[in-house]
């Protein structure tokens, strides 16, 4: 039941509206109706897991629309009830109290709700990579030890002659590929239990592969979907997915939660702050009792966590120059997050302004190692030893 109070707040002495709907279409489409007659133009509601999305579709476009996260309209305990917490909820939006949620267009949803699922697949074929190991391992099947992906060419290839009831531990090895490390004689040994294999755990193989064989389908489907409902805004990925670390399916992910130009957050602080990438904030009397980042979008966070971890680890790249300066003061996992909080920021300059990265972390890493040559000589001087620092090397004639 959706508890909805209407409140005219020109006119102080009029009273409060109260009605209660349902929320099957029908109770949504007569909610509307009612609205329109009241000419309301105003309306919102409160973030309560899924259910507020079916309102918000009926009213959009009807009336302006905003979205308050829960716990900016908490009630006193055991006073919980609909129409007070509906009155309670407009008088905090008159007076500003209310934390707003970012609810995106319609079209930013769709993509959201694709790159998402694809997300979501993309989980199930990891878990689904774990139970295929634990049943190898079960079996004494030690093949994850001689190649570095079950999932690969030559690993399918011989689980899918082992689920079909190829028991002969050197015909499976033989269907390796060429180029992959592990020796014949070494395949043929980590398979040497698929001779008692029970039909038991081949029929569960078979069931896994298959349902590996419908995920990997399944990603491909959204992805060509999400690809195709960004084609307007591929230069947009081209630009995002260049930046260090970045790719195309993650600057994919990026665009569907924040929008192709992140027009929605006039500074990349904001943007910083509502993903969630940025130092906390909790003073009682002018004393900070916590530094913690906050929750934020904990999609996003997830996305900036896996770029900044590749860009670290990409050479002559500013990104890495700056982890390894925050590493010895912070350690690994708050210089990594410095590291995505600069990622975030430059993602908002490179969607909000449309400009391109442009590496110039080639030059200072030899500005840095430099530095670093002149420290090490002052510290072994202060020691006592006589150093001679070496020459410059010199500039190539053209």
């Amino acid at each position: 039941m959706l508890a909805v109070v209407i409140t005219d707040f020109a006119h102080d002495a009029s009273p409060s509206q109260r009605r209660k709907f349902g929320a099957f279409d029908s109770d949504l489409r007569a909610l509307g109706e009612w609205l329109r007659e009241q000419k309301v133009q105003e309306a919102v509601m409160e973030s309560t897991a899924q259910y507020w999305k079916p309102v918000w579709r009926q009213l959009e476009g009807q009336c302006r629309l905003f979205l308050a996260q829960p716990h900016s309209n908490r009630a006193p305990r055991g006073r919980k009830r609909d129409f007070e917490d509906a009155e309670r909820l407009l008088r905090r939006h008159v007076a500003g109290e209310l934390i707003l949620s970012f609810v995106p267009d319609p079209e930013q949803r769709l993509w959201r709700a694709i790159s998402r699922a694809k997300h979501q697949l993309t989980r199930d074929r990891v878990r689904l990579y774990g139970q295929v190991e634990a049943l190898l391992e079960d079996s004494r099947i030690k093949l994850s030890s001689c190649v570095s992906d079950l999932f690969g060419v030559s690993a399918r290839r011989m689980l899918q002659a082992l689920a079909k009831g190829n028991h002969h531990p050197a015909a499976l090895a033989a269907m390796a590929e060429p180029e992959l490390q592990a020796t014949p004689a070494q395949l043929t040994d980590a398979l040497q239990a698929a001779a008692t294999l029970s039909p038991l755990h081949r029929q569960i193989l078979g069931l896994f592969l298959e349902r590996l064989q419908l995920i990997d389908v399944q990603i491909a489907t959204l992805q060509q979907s999400l690809a195709a409902a960004l084609h307007e805004h591929q230069q947009a990925v081209l630009r995002l997915a260049a930046t260090p670390g970045y790719g195309i399916d993650s600057a994919q992910q990026v665009i569907a939660e924040i929008g192709p130009q992140a027009a929605t957050f006039p500074s990349p602080g904001e943007l910083a702050s509502w993903v969630g990438v940025c130092p906390g904030r909790e003073e009682s009397a002018e004393v900070s009792t916590s530094n913690r980042s906050p929750k934020g979008n904990r999609l996003m966070r997830r996305v900036l966590t896996q770029v900044a971890n590749a860009a670290i680890k990409t050479n002559n790249c500013y990104f890495q120059l700056l982890y390894r300066r925050l590493l010895p003061r912070l350690g690994h996992n708050k210089a990594l997050w410095a590291v995505a909080h600069r990622l975030c920021r430059l993602t908002w300059k490179i969607l909000h302004q449309g400009v391109e990265y442009i590496e110039y972390a080639t030059g200072k890493a030899s500005h840095h190692a430099k530095k670093h040559i002149a420290r090490i000589v002052r510290q072994l001087r202060s020691l006592g030893y006589q150093v001679i620092p070496p020459a410059p090397s010199p500039s190539p004639q053209p």
